[in-house]
């Protein structure tokens, strides 16, 4: 691996650790930081597609809805791979909360992360949540 390389990666590590534990803190603006204005998202619960950052935004008041307090969200494993300007992140991790019938669930879940580089900066435009087929 380059310096660079090995500095991108670094970075993006950041940039997803900050992401979780925004999700943790229930900070929106910490949530969306790193995220572009076009961002797309594929989701567990519906709506199964976001487009965009307002819609994006809105998927985390059905996430809150359902988490449990405090919110369980944690990365149990990450690998990241960069380019020059692109890069993914493919993660395992796991959250806890109470369905409607008031069971409380802990569920795995993976995380698939796009991210591309602009003028020095990397940002994620595409982020995807899937469980394993029952």
């Amino acid at each position: 691996m380059t310096t660079s390389t090995t500095t991108d990666v670094s970075t993006i590590r950041e940039i997803v650790e900050d992401w979780a534990k925004a999700v943790r803190a229930r900070d929106y603006d910490g949530i969306l930081a790193r995220h572009t204005p076009d961002i797309v998202m594929f989701d567990v619960p519906p709506p199964l597609q976001a487009l965009g950052i307002d819609a994006y935004r809105r998927t985390w008041d059905v996430f809150f809805a359902w988490s449990d307090d405090p919110v369980v969200f944690d990365i149990t494993q990450m690998e990241v791979t960069a380019g020059h300007d692109v890069a993914f992140v493919s993660a395992l991790m796991r959250c806890s909360g109470t369905e409607k019938s008031g069971d409380r669930v802990e569920l795995a879940f993976r995380l698939t992360m796009g991210l591309r580089k602009t003028n020095g900066h990397w940002a994620i435009v595409h982020e995807h949540h899937s469980v394993p087929a029952s």
